[in-house]
């Protein structure tokens, strides 16, 4: 004859969730770092304890009609008659089990999404395209221009980007003479919005050059209208929120056209032109410190474009 315990399961508080959790934190914090050392160390981790989880949790799941450690051997030989029949469980241990399936399920389907918009960015490309802005001879030297441009024809008018571009003429910077631009980006460093000179713009000189705008401006610095950032003509931040100065973009001089390349984000700028000292880093989301005892806050590259 077997007995039944109808008290519902609840199994021994353990410390293998923690284990488990700790092992799913180094995975994702490896998976956004690059480091694919504490992936393996991560995964490693959760299995171990995901393991000794489960082994917890079922240890003392029996059978409904187990045969009971002591009882009379007549119990015992009916236990071992029944044995042949098909082994059934309890209600509890079957509502328990069912609870925590669809609490996984329900756990998976609310953070598989989340992981994967906070993952998967750090493994996309962000690559820029080059672009042809035409003959320098299109930039007077010492003036400004605005040129309006698509960073991805394909994908048509929402690529469109600006950028305020001087020619600086020639530097020797490099030990040869060579030719230097200032290339600067229109998106404020504060939250993106479109920056604008604060200057003449001579509208009524506008050309076209290789699907690209290109408008004479004499700028005395930059404005931002929406929160009232302020930058000089090297792109430092001088008022306002913004948290650095406004990005470039890197260039090269190829059979006597301008190509604008890589956009960067900037920390300061020492000096005018072409001999100014630019501190350069990856290109990063406005908001976004590169430089400073703020920059310890944000200690995962955040790609921009």
């Amino acid at each position: 004859m077997s007995q039944q315990d109808d008290k519902p399961h609840l199994p021994a508080p353990s410390i293998w969730p923690v284990g488990f959790a700790i092992g799913i934190v180094c995975l994702l914090v490896g998976l956004v770092l690059g480091s694919w050392f504490a992936v393996a160390a991560g995964a490693a981790l959760g299995a171990v304890f995901a393991f000794l989880w489960v082994r917890d949790l079922t240890r003392d799941l029996k059978p409904a009609d187990a045969p009971v450690p002591g009882a009379a051997s007549a119990e015992a030989d009916a236990a071992e008659e029944d044995a042949e029949e098909i082994a059934t469980y309890d209600r509890s241990v079957f509502l328990e089990g069912a609870t925590l399936g669809l609490g996984a399920v329900i756990g998976g389907l609310v953070t598989l999404p989340a992981l994967g918009f906070a993952v998967l960015p750090s493994f996309e490309s962000h690559k820029t395209h080059d672009i042809d802005l035409g003959p320098i001879s299109n930039f007077p030297e010492t003036k400004w221009m605005i040129a309006t441009f698509l960073m991805d024809p394909a994908q048509g008018e929402v690529s469109s980007r600006t950028a305020f571009i001087r020619n600086n003429g020639t530097t020797t910077v490099t030990g040869k003479p060579e030719p230097s631009f200032t290339i600067i980006y229109s998106r404020c460093a504060h939250l993106g919005c479109p920056v604008q000179p604060n200057g003449l713009i001579s509208a009524s000189q506008k050309k076209e050059v290789n699907g690209a705008t290109l408008i004479p401006v004499f700028p005395s610095g930059f404005g931002c209208p929406c929160h009232g950032g302020q930058y000089d003509t090297e792109g430092n931040r001088i008022a306002g929120p913004p948290v650095r100065s406004l990005d470039r973009f890197a260039f090269s001089i190829v059979k006597g056209h301008l190509i604008l390349g890589t956009l960067f984000s900037v920390g300061t700028v020492e000096g005018t032109g072409g001999d100014a000292k630019i501190t350069r880093y990856t290109s990063a989301f406005p908001g976004v410190h590169v430089d400073g005892v703020e920059r310890w806050l944000y200690p995962i590259p955040v790609p921009g474009r």
